[in-house]
């Protein structure tokens, strides 16, 4: 019984970080609530979405991270753009 609730906290735990860096809560939640502080640190050393540069798709117009070879939206084949769009954290948005 004791090691269920540890397994839920470090669930939450984990589910917080991965939420914080723009990742899904329910995915890390599992991870660590499975692996009990590996999942933890996998967690805290998971790069942040929120610092990716973006790109603008040539079809539809999406923003999608510079490292997607295909748009999310359309399915178009995206090139390597010559110039990428900031980070949201350096653009200004508040972290949105």
């Amino acid at each position: 019984m004791a090691y269920l609730v540890i397994c839920i906290f470090f669930g939450i735990g984990g589910g917080i970080v991965g939420k914080v860096k723009g990742s899904s809560f329910w995915l890390w939640f599992l991870i660590c609530a499975v692996l009990p502080g590996i999942g933890n640190v996998a967690a805290l050393l998971h790069r942040v979405e929120r610092n990716e540069f973006r790109r603008r798709c040539d079809d539809c117009g999406n923003v999608v991270p510079l490292h997607d070879a295909i748009c999310t939206r359309c399915g178009a084949e995206l090139d390597f753009p010559e110039v990428a769009i900031a980070p949201r954290s350096m653009a200004g948005e508040g972290g949105r």
